[in-house]
């Protein structure tokens, strides 16, 4: 057995066990490993203690239930293993940046800690040929793209620490909020196309200010500015109300296709995952890098056809 086969298994084990006590020994043991390696090897590969790792999963699970309004929020707490109203809202609010009452009556998107699917790192698959880990299906290959792409949405400047990489930085998901504000306008746009596309792109990034920008928008048909809308296109961040134009530009790019069994699956862990594997691990064992641009397309118009694709223009990683 591989080391990180034997976290994994403790990860498992953690998922089926979060409404009960779990101990750090108890891990340890079923992973074949003394408590001192353990937890070593534990944050190595996830990023947290093991404790800290714990209470992540079990507030993310917390956060899920609490949209039913018929549970106290006393009751979801001590379900999770909290011991008391004032220990679960103090964790929440460290953790979201706001209390469990103030997520129920706004329901904001969150970035949550998420399950890592470890094996993912580990594989390392050709151009075109499909890798399932999981619950989620990716395939990366290389596509031109040889008329640029006009797309009509909305944009807004995100704080890099607070959201890359997804669900190591938790908190008030910022391009989550913007896409519900977007699909809240969308009825009431004109010129976009019939079951067209959706994309979010980040580009612009500002590491002096620590941010970058956010794009979430649909596909337009034909030239956006003769639709009668009135579109910014500067290099900004807009207001919230305020439309702007995005192109997806001419080029040579890498595509990594990604499906899962849902569409909130798809965007959020689906993503997530194949977002690290990505650049984490793809890119860097074949030597390359990516221009300091990125765009997820999102496909809808057949249910039971839910994928997306996120788009990176390479480079060698010398230059």
């Amino acid at each position: 057995m591989h080391a990180w086969e034997a976290i994994d298994g403790a990860l498992d084990f953690i998922e089926e066990h979060l409404q009960e006590d779990i101990s750090t020994e108890a891990l340890a043991q079923s992973a074949g490993l003394s408590p001192f390696y353990f937890q070593r090897l534990f944050k190595r590969l996830t990023g947290r203690p093991v404790l800290e790792y714990v209470k992540m999963r079990r507030l993310a699970m917390a956060a899920s239930v609490l949209a039913d309004r018929e549970k106290r929020i006393l009751d979801v707490a001590v379900e999770y293993g909290f011991s008391s109203h004032a220990a679960f809202t103090r964790a929440f609010k460290e953790a979201y940046g706001i209390s469990p009452e103030e997520y129920r009556k706004d329901w904001p998107m969150l970035n949550t800690c998420d399950k890592p699917e470890l094996s993912m790192r580990y594989q390392l698959v050709d151009e075109g040929v499909p890798l399932i880990a999981g619950d989620i299906v990716l395939e990366i290959e290389r596509r031109r793209l040889a008329v640029p792409e006009a797309y009509l949405g909305m944009e807004t400047a995100v704080e890099m620490k607070r959201q890359v990489p997804a669900g190591e930085s938790t908190g008030i998901d910022v391009p989550g909020q913007l896409w519900k504000s977007f699909h809240e306008k969308k009825p009431s746009v004109d010129g976009l196309a019939p079951d067209g596309p959706e994309m979010g792109m980040s580009h612009m990034a500002d590491p002096e200010a620590g941010t970058f920008l956010y794009f979430a928008g649909a596909l337009a048909e034909g030239d956006a500015e003769a639709a009668g809308m009135e579109v910014n296109t500067k290099s900004k961040a807009a207001e919230a109300s305020t439309l702007v134009k995005r192109e997806l530009p001419v080029g040579e790019y890498l595509v990594c296709r990604i499906e899962a069994e849902t569409f909130e699956k798809l965007v959020t862990i689906a993503l997530d995952q194949a977002g690290k594997y990505l650049f984490g691990t793809w890119l860097p064992a074949h030597g390359l890098t990516t221009l300091p641009f990125s765009a997820e397309k999102y496909y809808r118009s057949n249910e039971s056809d839910l994928y997306m694709e996120v788009w990176v223009m390479p480079l060698p990683l010398q230059d």
